[in-house]
């Protein structure tokens, strides 16, 4: 029997993931309406209004199951609770570049990804470079623009 492999992600992440899935949802009933009308107006062959409401039905029952799918393999983590000396999961961390300049992650789930904002997936290559390493530990990370050197300043769970 095959397991079901969970999917780590912080509250924020899961909130987020069950507000987007509720969203689309109560979408469901207007894209019913949309293509009955479309319907009503007669040859479904050339009717452009149908066909788009019939897409767009397609593209939200995919994005409902993909959700759905997510939310109930969700394993919700709470960093606070976690600790420990070694980069994991919820982990937020410090570290300078080869510039010396400071850059600072949290490290999230593919969902909850965000690089501008400070999040990064554990799936990502600098994810999967810092996990499992340490206070000064040095990495190297081959990213689509080269190869990238960072030196781990400082680990939080926050």
């Amino acid at each position: 029997m095959a397991s079901v492999e969970k999917v780590p992600m912080l509250a924020e992440g899961y909130e987020k993931l069950t507000a987007e899935l509720k969203l689309l949802r109560e979408e469901r009933p207007r894209i019913v309406d949309a293509i009955e009308e479309a319907r009503a107006h007669g040859d479904l062959s050339e009717n452009a209004e149908y066909h788009a409401a019939k897409e767009r039905q397609g593209q939200v029952e995919a994005t409902i199951a993909d959700l759905e799918d997510k939310v109930s393999r969700a394993q919700i983590i709470d960093p606070t609770t976690l600790s420990g000396d070694k980069v994991i999961f919820g982990a937020t961390v410090t570290m300078l570049d080869e510039d010396e300049k400071q850059v600072r992650y949290q490290i999230v789930g593919p969902t909850e990804a965000d690089a501008k904002s400070g999040r990064i997936s554990y799936s990502s290559p600098l994810g999967r470079g810092l996990i499992g390493k340490k206070v000064d530990d040095e990495i190297e990370v081959t990213v689509p623009s080269g190869e990238r050197f960072y030196l781990i300043k400082k680990i939080e769970f926050i």
